[in-house]
């Protein structure tokens, strides 16, 4: 038996626990192989027959000669490159990484000089699964919980009365030093008009028994908003409720027509009912812009049909309805236009200083938690796309043309998106530090890394590239530090003439000891990237730096920490020319009318709308999703059938066939047939719109039926029974349905609300300065929670139910008692809390922890898609298909996109704490694990994708025979990846256990690195070339480099591949053995 080769790795510039497994651009590990994995080879029985090494007696079927042979059969020597052409970097890192991997896997097994063809299939390798330590892999988890799960648990009872008071002294602090108090001032002061002028008893006289509606007009359409937002909200308030209010007139005219239709009034006024609520329901969850249209029109076309219902039509309660409408209307306009007016700049204001504030941390070095950090870039990148669009939907009066604003917004996230791949962590300046204070070079003498406690010399570390590091750190460590500083002072000027111009500054900063002058940020920031570019020419061209950084990976990582800084510098500059442009301008307030494109529009609205409606998580979320699926199916709308092997036959196939749904005109348009326009039509009426409506039909239905019965309208009517339909119509959402800790708050403010009201009245006996004063007492918080705190549906019910009880018992002088009149009102308004709750939880809920599980399905999905894009335009593309400026482009809209949807589900994991779940408590240790780890899964993709652009990844396409020889291997290495993907995504989607064997893309990428240094060397020898094509404009510094990066990338997705395995087989369990009965 042949000895052991012992085996010993070692792991440099450990990472912090936990941060390993996720880790992206950051503190990236260095690892080393000493020597090779143990073999172990078992003696041949004697009288067996010895195989044939030549193979030739064996029968081959579907396999073939190999070109090469496996390491085995060679003996103890390995088919590595020739010493004389340097090796590539992919065999250093990458292979050490691999190695990791696969620890204590022989994957050198003899295959006796054949291998299979495997035309059109890819070989799979499958091992063992290692044994996981769940409780580490949870350890490790922690680290990556979004901020939420820091605090503690909501529905935690223990911590119920100081999470209370804590956020009591909150709001005061927030009401009495930001703008929130403005805001509620704003709110409660145009309610509070209301209210009294309702208590006028002259006013109330005539506008009717119902003026209370004035006062609830204020409600829905507070002036704590923005002048455009006011605009656009009156006007479809005023819409809807025009539309409801006539169409409920058309019921009682239809309804009392004939002394048939008198007969069965009931039937006809319920039938126009449902025939309305029902589309303004679709069109409410579909056009989210029409949301205040469709509450106004729910709420008139109820109280038409279902207040004061007899056989005939009494048409002035039309007009008791809608006149106070109208002033309720005119009142909150009027204060918003009068009291502290915002014409919509002080938003873009904020979320620009806010922007600029994080770009700056960005450039800071070490941070202390660089995956906050990036989760604050990442929610900035998404943040500034929505500035610009609220700015754009409404009317607004600003000094910034929206034209100017868009461009900015690109420029702003050009420079996060440059930002993002910065890497925090290195030792340039340390070495330069510790250079310029001794002379020498501290960390190049001699380098002592830990193996199994034993401590050595670090052997591999030669004079050269102690020189070279000396010399890189010499060369562009000060211009790199120059660099960086004149970036930031770059963002703080930047920051200071745009606040100067939209008139906030001294509000919201920065402090006025931060210059304006942005003429002399350009000429630092352009003397800076001059005296780098300078520097980095000088060191390319220095004999002492090696012919090639294979052997070097610290000095490959210097680069790569530097040519990004590089890079975003020049995205600074691009942002600092745009806002020179706009402060020459010198533009006064103009007034913009609206100039967001209006198909786009229909599905958006402005911020305080998304406020009031409610669910704004959920309904962010399930919108990013849209649109990556979207973007992604036009990645997929066509299907790919690879060219013939032999090209006689390359006429009679195409590459791209169109699937038989779509045909394409003379101009190249697509067509859809009719049968997939009707297909397209069925299964829209399965969405979530049509459910919504059907929902709410179930419910008005129900809850209408005794307005028309002769023995229950006599206490319907008189106790106004119809505000709890009007409380299901305002309280249903089309996405979420609320959970039990929404059931309890919104019951007991509708309780609180009836109660209080009922003591305004009780209190002075109907004296309207006691009730004016109880008013205040109660809707100045609740309006507040109405109109600015996370609860808004339970603070607009608290505030209507208070309202329709206090001025009710008001008109009626409480007759027959104020305690009648609280207490059936209150209930009705429970009963409509409880149904709209009930019937979301029973008829298609929405439950967090299942849409979350889905979602991440469907991000790994995505994910493979773009790792298949990726892999197709920017590695292995065909001649003449390089990557054009237009790929460039959509692929970073499409990873905006993405990383928008990151920040959403983790937004939706936070949903999952207020939800109770009886089975046991949702751990969303693994959920976390699994989002980082396919956000890192993401960012390894982008980077492979910038790296391709700066040398030709598939360099050696021009040799037919390097080509052939390849093509195995790198099919399996992405088979495996995705066919891994695709199983996992499978998993989630279905909750099914996880295959227990699964390819191993580790294998398939250490063969493919194996085979690619073979024929590197091969190809070296042939051409005289071993380094890495450039592309035009790029020297071979930067191939060589961005090589290193682009295969390290490679590399490092299938490390965060394994860690999405492990996570998805906790979250999903594993599929095991199926015990074999005894027959």
């Amino acid at each position: 038996m042949r000895p052991p080769r012992e085996s010993m790795l070692s792991k440099l510039h450990s990472r912090r626990e936990g941060e390993g497994l996720f880790s992206r651009h950051r503190g990236r590990d260095q690892v080393e192989r000493a020597e090779k994995e143990k073999h172990v080879r078992l003696e041949a029985p004697e009288g067996s027959q010895r195989p044939l090494s030549s193979g030739s007696h064996i029968y081959m079927g579907s396999y073939g000669r190999s070109p090469r042979l496996s390491r085995v059969s060679l003996g103890d020597s390995s088919h590595a490159p020739q010493a004389s052409v340097p090796p590539s970097p992919r065999t250093s890192i990458s292979h050490a990484r691999l190695d990791l991997l696969l620890e204590n896997l022989d994957l050198d097994l003899d295959t006796y000089g054949v291998e299979e063809l495997r035309d059109g299939f890819f070989d799979a390798s499958f091992f063992k699964p290692k044994e996981q330590d769940r409780e580490q892999l949870m350890k490790m988890a922690e680290c990556t919980l979004p901020a939420p799960f820091q605090k503690q648990h909501p529905l935690s009872l223990k911590a119920f009365l100081p999470r209370q008071w804590h956020e009591l002294n909150s709001v005061a602090r927030r009401i009495t030093t930001t703008r929130a108090g403005i805001k509620l001032t704003k709110s409660f002061l145009a309610y509070f008009i209301a209210y009294v002028l309702c208590l006028v008893p002259a006013v109330g006289n005539w506008l009717g028994p119902f003026a209370y509606i004035m006062a609830l007009s204020t409600i829905i359409n507070h002036p704590g908003r923005t002048i455009g937002a006011q605009l656009d909200g009156t006007f479809f308030t005023i819409l809807g409720t025009v539309a409801g209010l006539g169409w409920g007139a058309l019921a009682l005219f239809v309804s009392s027509s004939t002394s048939v239709a008198r007969d069965g009034y009931g039937g006809v006024v319920a039938t126009f009912l449902l025939l309305f609520i029902g589309p303004i329901a679709v069109i409410r969850s579909y056009f989210i812009r029409s949301y205040q249209m469709g509450l106004s029109a729910g709420i008139a076309v109820i109280y038409t049909c279902l207040s004061d219902t007899s056989q005939e039509a009494k048409w002035s309660k039309i007009f008791d309805y809608g006149i106070p409408w109208l002033f309720g209307q005119a009142i909150s306009f009027l204060v918003c236009l009068l009291i502290y007016p915002d014409g919509g700049a002080r938003p873009l204001a904020v979320g620009l200083h806010n922007a600029f504030a994080v770009m700056q941390d960005g450039l800071k070095l070490r941070q202390p938690d660089s995956i906050v950090l990036y989760r604050k870039l990442a929610w900035t990148f998404v943040n500034l796309s929505q500035i610009y669009r609220d700015l754009a939907l409404d009317i607004s009066v600003t000094r910034f043309l929206p034209s100017d604003i868009i461009i900015l917004r690109n420029r702003m996230q050009a420079v996060i998106r440059a930002l993002l791949s910065l890497r925090t962590d290195t030792s340039l300046f340390t070495d330069f530090e510790y250079y310029n204070e001794t002379g020498r070079l501290g960390k190049g003498d001699e380098t002592v890394i830990d193996i199994e406690g034993v401590a050595k010399p670090n052997l591999e570390k030669t004079m050269i590239e102690d020189h070279a590091i000396r010399l890189v750190t010499q060369k562009l460590a000060e211009p790199t530090l120059e660099l960086l500083a004149c970036m930031k002072n770059a963002l703080s000027t930047c920051d200071a003439v745009l606040l100067s111009m939209s008139g906030y500054r001294k509000f919201l900063g920065p402090p006025d000891e931060v210059s304006s002058d942005v003429l002399g940020s350009i000429t630092s920031i352009r003397k800076a990237i001059i005296k780098f570019d300078n520097e980095d020419d000088t060191l390319t061209e220095n004999n002492l730096l090696p012919a090639t950084f294979s052997d070097h990976p610290r000095v490959v990582e210097m680069f790569l920490f530097v040519n990004p800084i590089r890079q975003a510098a020049t995205s600074v500059e691009a942002l600092l020319v745009k806002v020179m442009e706009m402060q020459q301008k010198k533009r006064g307030w103009r007034i913009f009318l609206p100039s967001y494109p209006l198909s786009k529009s229909l599905q958006r609205t402005n911020a305080q709308v998304r406020h009031d409606r409610g669910g704004v998580t959920a309904g962010f979320f399930f919108r990013s999703q849209n649109q990556l699926r979207r973007l992604l199916h036009e990645m997929q709308s066509s299907t790919y059938r690879p060219l013939p092997r032999h090209m006689d036959d390359k006429d009679d196939h195409s590459p791209i066939d169109q699937d038989d749904d779509f045909t394409m005109d003379e101009d190249g348009a697509e067509k859809r047939t009719l049968r997939y326009k009707a297909w397209v039509l069925l299964h829209e009426l399965q969405g979530f719109e049509t459910r919504f409506a059907l929902k709410v039909a179930i419910v008005v239905s129900m809850l209408a039926v005794p307005a028309w019965l002769d023995q229950s309208k006599g206490w319907y009517v008189e106790y106004e029974s119809w505000w709890a339909v009007a409380t299901v119509w305002m309280m249903m959402h089309p996405r979420v349905g609320g959970n039990v800790q929404d059931l309890v708050t919104r019951s007991l403010t509708c309780i609180l609300g009836a109660a209080w009201g009922g003591f305004a009245y009780a209190a002075g006996n109907g004296n309207p300065y006691v009730m004016a004063v109880f008013a205040a007492i109660y809707m100045i918080p609740m309006m507040y929670r109405f109109t600015q705190s996370s609860h808004p549906r339970s603070g607009i019910v608290g505030c209507v139910s208070f309202t329709v009880v206090s001025l009710h018992a008001y008109y009626t002088h409480g007759q027959p008692t104020v305690v009648t009149v609280a207490w059936t009102r209150g209930v009705a308004f429970v009963v409509g809390v409880v149904a709209s709750v009930l019937v979301n939880w029973i008829l298609w809920p929405f439950v967090a922890r299942h849409e979350l599980r889905k979602s991440l399905a469907s991000m790994i999905l995505h994910l493979a898609i773009i790792y298949r894009g990726v892999v197709a335009k920017y590695i292995y593309y065909e001649d003449g298909r390089e990557p054009s400026t237009e790929d460039v482009t959509r692929s970073e809209l499409l990873e905006g996109r993405l990383r928008e949807g990151f920040v959403r589900i983790r937004q939706l994991m936070a949903l999952t704490r207020h939800e109770v779940r009886l089975r046991a408590p949702f751990d969303p240790l693994p959920y976390s694990a699994l989002i980082e780890g396919c956000e890192s899964f993401f960012e390894h993709l982008v980077e492979v994708r910038q790296a391709s652009l700066f040398f030709h990844p598939n360099y050696m396409s021009d040799n037919t025979a390097a080509s052939e020889a390849l093509l195995p291997f790198r099919r399996d290495a992405v088979a495996a990846i995705l066919m891994n993907l695709y199983v996992l995504s499978g998993a989630l989607r279905g909750g099914r256990p996880v295959p227990r064997y699964l390819p191993s893309a580790a294998a398939a990428r250490k063969k493919l690195l194996d085979r690619m240094a073979e024929v590197e060397a091969e190809y070296a020898l042939e051409r005289g070339v071993s380094t890495p094509v450039p592309r035009k404009g790029f020297g071979r510094k930067f191939a060589e480099v961005y090589q290193f990066a682009y295969s390290q990338a490679l590399t490092q997705c299938v490390e965060q591949l394994e860690q999405l395995e492990k996570y998805t087989k906790v979250v999903c369990d594993e599929v095991g053995f199926d015990a074999v009965e005894a027959t």
